[in-house]
C-alpha cells in the first residue's frame, strides 16, 4: 500500500470554508520514459482524485502524465456538518487507495 496523507483542520464552525491538502507517494511513471535497460517503463499514474464530504462529491481531479511524482492537491470546501472526509485515488494497473478523516463541526 502507498503511504497517503490528508491534511484537514479537525474542528471547524459551521459555514467556515476549510482547506484541504493531499499527497501521496506515488511515481507517475508517463511510459515514455528509458529503464535501466534501455526500453520503455510502462506508464502508472494516478487518473483520477476525487474527496468526498460524508459521501457528497466536494472535489474531482482527473490527473494526466504531466504531472508530477508524490501530487500534492490543496482545495478547499465548507464545512457544514460534522463528518468524514475521504479522498480516492485511482490509477493505472488497478490502483486505488482511499483514506479518510474526521472533521468535527461546532
Amino acid at each position: 500500500m502507498t503511504k497517503a496523507l490528508i491534511f484537514a483542520p479537525k474542528t471547524a464552525r459551521r459555514g467556515e470554508v476549510i482547506e484541504i491538502r493531499a499527497v501521496i507517494a506515488h511515481a507517475m511513471e508517463t511510459g515514455h520514459r528509458p529503464g535501466s535497460d534501455g526500453q520503455v517503463l510502462p506508464r502508472n499514474i494516478i487518473r483520477r482524485v476525487e474527496c468526498r464530504y460524508d459521501g457528497a462529491l466536494v472535489f474531482a481531479a482527473d490527473l494526466h502524465p504531466a504531472i508530477a511524482a508524490n501530487p500534492l492537491l490543496s482545495f478547499h470546501t465548507v464545512a457544514t456538518a460534522s463528518g468524514t472526509l475521504s479522498i480516492t485515488w485511482t490509477g493505472d494497473n488497478g490502483f486505488a487507495q482511499t483514506e479518510s478523516v474526521a472533521l468535527s463541526v461546532a
